[in-house]
């Protein structure tokens, strides 16, 4: 088993909610370890937006996803749970997705049931395929996961067009086809989270908060009391680091960085960079003075 997913288990038996910031680079990976969570989910919307410059529309493409999710693991001890969006085609796409997911590490997924191109789960105009196509995708991914441990959490976009009761019938399909979480998407009002909490007592739930977003913006506690376990507030930094580098901009403009909130200074960064591995590298193997040329002969 792989020894993230087997943390992230763990920690999914444990007493309590757990709560988890979306990441979609590797200073927000550095930082969900530094600020000390249990684990991080990778935001395909901040993945959009940080490397495409555009909305979660479904443009990023399976091995865009791929790749973002290797160097994340790369940089960060905590599980990741990787959105993989729809799995990017049918369930043989998805078979390959999924092992090539879990070759970067990650410790889990979210597969969810929208028509590509999917869009933000908290965007107008979403469409869901067949809640049979789903199962059989589901299948397919836990059949891929094989005994990595992998996670697999199943999402359902139905409450938009479909009504809550038809979200709620498929998370039992999608529960019944070897998914290990439930996350329904965008439910648009806190008696539609507590029905949900309350029809699937037991079941290992998700729940995603944005400010502003088509779900109330409750706490971690409000939800947890209902009986959600996963919480991940999921544009929160995206959304402040965005503001804070208009303003930052705005700054440098007008010629000075004099006014720029320096409490988080270059000497900081470098130790929150781990500035220090780097340097001792350096010493053991570049001190000697000696010069390294490639010998081509």
């Amino acid at each position: 088993m792989n020894n993230k997913s087997e943390i992230l288990r763990k920690l999914i038996k444990q007493k309590g909610a757990h709560i988890a910031p979306t990441i979609y680079d590797c200073i927000g990976a550095i930082a969900a370890q530094k600020t000390g969570f249990d684990y991080a989910f990778t935001s395909g919307f901040g993945i959009s937006a940080s490397q495409l410059g555009k909305p979660d529309y479904g443009y990023l493409s399976g091995s865009e996803v791929i790749a973002t999710i290797s160097r994340l693991n790369s940089c960060t001890n905590l599980p990741i749970i990787a959105d993989i969006d729809t799995g990017y085609g049918n369930p043989l796409n998805v078979i390959d997705t999924v092992e090539k997911i879990i070759n970067t590490g990650a410790a889990g997924i979210i597969l969810e049931d929208q028509e590509w191109p999917k869009r933000c789960g908290h965007f107008e105009g979403k469409t869901v395929i067949t809640k049979a196509e789903q199962v059989q995708k589901i299948k397919a991914a836990k059949l891929a996961a094989k005994d990595s441990g992998l996670v697999i959490i199943a999402r359902t976009d139905a409450r938009a067009k479909l009504g809550l009761s038809e979200a709620i019938n498929r998370g039992d399909a999608y529960l019944e086809a070897g998914a290990d979480v439930l996350f329904i998407e965008a439910p648009e009002s806190r008696q539609e989270l507590q029905e949900i909490a309350n029809y699937f007592k037991g079941v290992v739930l998700m729940a995603n908060i944005i400010k502003g977003g088509k779900t109330p913006n409750l706490n971690a506690k409000e939800l947890e009391d209902m009986g959600y376990k996963l919480i991940v507030f999921a544009l929160s930094n995206l959304l402040a680091v965005s503001k804070t580098m208009l303003d930052t901009m705005a700054e440098i403009k007008t010629g000075t960085n004099s006014k720029i909130n320096n409490d988080f200074a270059f000497v900081d960064f470098q130790e929150f960079i781990n500035i220090k591995k780097y340097q001792n590298l350096e010493k053991e193997f570049i001190s000697s003075g000696k010069s390294y040329k490639h010998d081509v002969t």
